[in-house]
């Protein structure tokens, strides 16, 4: 197979009716490091806007057990992309989102612009970052996966384009971030939980690293300090490189699944998807606890590192 055979193949295939397996292609065959990247992005982007911010804060998951709650959000996540929505372990995994996001307070228009960011950020960090660029074909089909989520997901108004999408997404951004201390809290804990994944000497460099891929808004509703441009060129030059010398790789033979990545930690044994994430007490107010059972069946997976 040559390197770019399989974006032959999925130009073939219909966005509107096939968006499952495009999706599934694009991000576990053709970028599945920038994926795991651009998504990480995403969510971060998120703790921008305060009422999301502050929730999270306020939960302490985020700040507590960051790497428990990373996890768990990869790899409920994961389980649609490998599994489909209509699989006994995708409708496991999008009823455990729905029972936590149901134990909270949160409005419509958060749901709908978390659901943007994953639409719009791995397709502009593509652009500036990988060995090629998202085609309009893989938006497409990237738009309708993910509002065929959060239809399962009970969002209303979901846009109903990648344009869209994208233009609801600035539009929020524009209207909605803003400085909070607990979304500065979550952003400072997840940073922390980034460099914890490397030698301990490398941390200051790359908590500096990730702040030089914020874009000017983030930092500003975060209020980190501006890096420095040569920190900035550095960082962003290195990512480019990398993208042009994946170009010259082989086409990748199997799928990469976020389950399969070595940040994945807090499963070294197998993990259970109807058991992860956070199970609220009841009569607690939604206060949520850690359920760390590890079960075997049908949605029993393998955790730990992959290749």
């Amino acid at each position: 197979m040559q390197r770019y055979d399989r974006l032959k193949e999925i130009l073939r295939l219909d966005p509107d009716q096939d968006f499952l397996t495009i999706y599934r292609l694009t991000a576990t065959y053709e970028f599945p490091w920038d994926f795991t990247r651009a998504l990480e992005l995403a969510l971060y982007r998120t703790y921008a806007v305060p009422s999301i911010g502050r929730l999270l804060a306020e939960t302490a998951e985020f700040t507590d057990r960051p790497q428990r709650r990373y996890d768990d959000t990869a790899l409920l996540l994961d389980a649609v992309v490998e599994h489909g929505y209509e699989s006994d372990t995708g409708r496991t995994a999008i009823r455990r989102i729905n029972q936590m996001h149901r134990s909270y307070d949160i409005s419509n228009e958060d749901m709908r612009y978390v659901l943007c960011t994953f639409v719009v950020i791995p397709k502009r960090w593509l652009e500036a970052y990988g060995w090629r660029a998202l085609t309009a074909h893989e938006c497409r089909a990237a738009a309708n996966y993910y509002a065929t989520l959060g239809r399962h997901m009970g969002i209303k108004d979901i846009p109903a384009s990648y344009e869209e999408f994208e233009s609801t997404l600035d539009a929020y951004e524009k209207e909605h971030f803003g400085w909070d201390e607990g979304g500065r809290q979550v952003a400072d804990a997840t940073l922390d939980l980034m460099a914890s994944w490397y030698p301990a000497p490398l941390a200051p460099l790359l908590r500096s690293a990730s702040l030089a891929l914020l874009d000017e808004p983030l930092l500003h509703a975060f209020r980190y300090e501006q890096p420095g441009p040569a920190v900035r060129k550095l960082v962003r030059g290195a990512l480019r490189l990398r993208g042009r010398a994946v170009r010259l790789l082989p086409p990748r033979s199997a799928p990469h699944y976020a389950r399969q990545n070595p940040e994945i930690k807090s499963y070294p044994g197998g993990y259970d998807v109807g058991e992860l994430g956070t199970h609220p007490v009841p009569g607690s107010g939604g206060c949520p606890v850690p359920h760390q059972r590890r079960a075997e069946g049908a949605d029993a997976q393998p955790g730990g590192p992959g290749s």
